[in-house]
């Protein structure tokens, strides 16, 4: 038996990476997945991996957040977890960064995952329970000059969990958030992991799929009593 036997979900940046991970991983637990992501080849290819369902989904736009709720409600009739793992990564300082470079990764990982708790949250509240995970970062815990824009964007990502789940947990809807240290994903890409690991206490970077056992806990019900809290997940970086 599953861990999310039953269970409808919807990860976002489902196409690679960590939201790959996390559709994998919930389709073997038992879960209906939901994938969606702007890249349509690989989340696709995902999806009829998993034998899950994708869809061509722009996070910052609230339009066709509407058409991932109404989709899954259509099908299924609720949503049990959203997963807002979608976001991108832009190295700059903050005197480098453009402003047309800060909006955009301010929408996407910031008011996608807005636009994501709010889409989902009428659904969630109307069935009484819901688990909502929100993917943010350990440059959450300090500054990121390196990546200005990134970290002020998982800073808020940070809070807006916790507000969230001070709103939704009496209608019996869990709102968490998710720090990841240093992950081989393709949004690494070109980073030097073995040497930006050197510092982390356990010697070595992370795999998706590490990240994905913490979110598919969080999605279960193993964690029901968890909500608007945070789970570092980074080799000790931030002990």
């Amino acid at each position: 038996m599953g861990q999310l036997d039953g269970r409808v979900a919807i990860i976002t940046g489902g196409a690679r990476g960590q939201g790959a991970a996390e559709a994998r991983l919930f389709a073997a637990e038992g879960a209906t997945v939901y994938l969606t992501d702007v890249l349509t080849d690989e989340g696709a290819a995902v999806a009829a991996e998993v034998g899950g369902t994708f869809l061509e989904h722009d996070v910052t736009d609230v339009d066709q957040w509407k058409v991932v709720v109404e989709a899954a409600l259509a099908d299924h009739g609720r949503i049990d977890v959203l997963v807002n793992n979608a976001g991108i990564l832009h190295w700059a300082t903050m005197t480098e960064t453009a402003l047309d470079v800060w909006n955009r990764v301010v929408a996407i990982n910031q008011t996608g995952v807005f636009l994501g708790m709010q889409a989902v949250a009428p659904a969630m509240k109307a069935q009484g329970s819901g688990s909502i995970v929100n993917i943010s970062s350990v440059a959450a815990y300090s500054g990121a000059s390196p990546c200005f824009a990134y970290g002020a964007t998982k800073w808020a990502v940070r809070g807006m969990t916790k507000g969230a789940a001070q709103e939704l947990g009496p209608f019996g809807v869990r709102v968490n958030s998710v720090h990841p240290g240093i992950i081989d994903t393709p949004m690494m890409a070109g980073t030097p992991l073995e040497q930006m690991s050197g510092n982390v206490p356990l010697r070595r970077h992370a795999e998706a799929d590490e990240v994905a056992k913490l979110v598919l806990w969080l999605a279960s019900d193993e964690s029901a009593y968890a909500t608007g809290a945070e789970f570092v997940l980074d080799g000790g970086m931030t002990a």
